[in-house]
């Protein structure tokens, strides 16, 4: 939540899965059909984690697993929702089952 305090880009988030890493959710939503990417626009093609969220402070688990979603012009609703139902899906498959 720590954008809350911070002006940034309205079009744009950084979502990360504790324990999912980053091109596990490109490549998983890129086969739904949903595009987004694992790094800033400035460090497309590297693999490792965001050298901004690394000087932020985000611990190397949480920067290892973070995607960068935004929001375009011609991004609509329906867009939104076929994301949001994908990212959901792909995490409630992917992520590790919690003992009870």
């Amino acid at each position: 939540m720590l954008s809350r305090r911070v002006a940034r880009l309205p079009n744009t988030a950084c979502i990360a899965v504790p324990g999912i890493k980053a091109e596990t959710l490109v490549i998983g939503l890129d086969l739904a059909g949903v595009a987004v990417s694992s790094g800033s626009a400035c460090s497309s093609g590297k693999v490792e984690a965001s050298h901004v969220l690394s000087a932020m402070g985000v611990a190397d688990e949480i920067a290892e697993g973070a995607i960068r979603v935004s929001l375009g012009f011609a991004t609509g609703r329906a867009d939104i929702e076929s994301f949001l139902r994908a990212f959901g899906e792909l995490v409630k498959r992917l992520r590790p089952r919690v003992a009870a």
